[in-house]
């Protein structure tokens, strides 16, 4: 039996190809007339469809087009970007960092804290405390589409439950913890995951990734299909637990020598400032030269390692992205070259383009992506 499509069901459609159209412009001229045309729908389709969007607020009349015909000018048409909003949330040892993004991802306001993590109450409450005073300063309370939190751990597929966690020592957390003292849509994300989804946001052309997240600790994760995969045990990309350096430091997870202990940010800086540390490298200061030479080498290995198994393009982000320059990539190269027995070319380790605020907006993003999908039937 063939199931029929309602009157109700086109217009949604309808609604919805007419939302990503104007919202794919980003605030260039778009009249009723190239909606129609572009999308082949009728003029009093397309009309009556604006009217409605417009009185919901979804839209908005930009300006008019200087056109040299007689009669009223067009009227353009552009995505009220704040209609709704999301929240992003990262929770590190000793600061929170919140954000807050419209519809295009762009951040309106951001805000950091210090204070020691704990897996206590009070902690929780202090947190979700700090979170309404965000939202109370922007005035937005009623277009929160949800809130992501972002941490070091792994997240069940729901993003209810935080499944290892052994840096906050928090494995069995759940996010009820926040959503007894925030009334919004919450969920955790694992913290190389928002990384990734903030540049699969800025990178429209990516389709295969592997994404090396570079910050205090190291993380990864892989992207096939501009999908973040995880696994069926939810622990696809921790690259981080590789073996690196057989007897070496002592990793978190309580293994020794893992890829942890040489390529994070913590593992090279020693409790330097990262300014200073670099400024000190491109001065050829020997010490630090050194250091980040080691460094190098050692990601490059990772970098040899995986691409021999998953050959595709590498991205380099986190903290420790800004840094790197051409030469520090021609290393990479180099290192790759050494250790694997295929021509390889210069065309596949990438930096970043998203490395600021990259985890806080990517918590934020999967209740912005989860609207425009569904934005036909708002």
């Amino acid at each position: 039996m063939v199931k029929r499509i309602t009157p109700g069901q086109i217009r949604k459609t309808n609604r919805q190809m007419i939302y990503n159209y104007i919202y794919r412009q980003k605030g260039q001229y778009t009249s009723q007339q190239d909606i129609s045309q572009a999308l082949r729908m009728s003029r009093p389709t397309v009309a009556g469809i604006l009217s409605a969007m417009e009185q919901s607020g979804l839209i908005f009349r930009s300006g008019l087009i200087d056109a040299d015909m007689p009669g009223r000018k067009p009227v353009t048409w552009s995505i009220a970007s704040d209609y709704k909003i999301a929240l992003g949330v990262e929770i590190l040892k000793h600061v929170v960092k919140i954000i807050a993004v419209d519809l295009y991802g762009n951040a309106l306001k951001c805000e950091r804290f210090f204070t020691e993590y704990q897996n206590n109450e009070a902690y929780y409450k202090l947190i979700s405390e700090k979170v309404q005073g965000f939202i109370k300063s922007l005035g937005i309370n009623e277009k929160i589409l949800g809130i992501g939190f972002a941490l070091q751990g792994l997240v069940s597929a729901d993003g209810r439950t935080v499944i290892y966690g052994e840096i906050l020592k928090c494995t069995g957390l759940t996010i009820d913890v926040f959503t007894k003292w925030l009334d919004y849509p919450c969920m955790f994300i694992h913290e190389p995951d928002g990384a990734a989804l903030s540049e699969l946001w800025v990178s429209p052309e990516l389709e295969n990734a592997v994404y090396l997240s570079m910050s205090v600790h190291l993380g990864g994760a892989i992207i096939r299909g501009r999908k973040i995969t995880n696994g069926i045990h939810r622990h696809s990309a921790t690259f981080e637990h590789i073996e690196a350096q057989p007897g070496g430091e002592l990793c978190y997870c309580g293994k020794r020598g893992c890829y942890e202990t040489v390529c994070s940010k913590e593992a090279l800086l020693r409790g330097d400032d990262p300014e200073d540390f670099f400024s000190r490298v491109r001065s050829s200061e020997p010490e630090a030269s050194k250091r980040w030479r080691v460094f190098l080498s050692y990601l490059g290995g990772l970098i040899a390692h995986l691409h021999l198994v998953v050959d595709t393009k590498f991205i380099l982000g986190g903290h420790l992205a800004p840094y790197f320059t051409e030469d520090d990539i021609a290393i990479l190269y180099q290192e790759v070259r050494e250790r694997t027995p295929f021509i390889e070319g210069d065309d596949f380790i990438l930096r970043s383009k998203m490395p600021s605020h990259n985890i806080t907006i990517g918590a934020a993003l999967p209740y912005i992506m989860n609207f425009l999908e569904n934005a036909g039937g708002v």
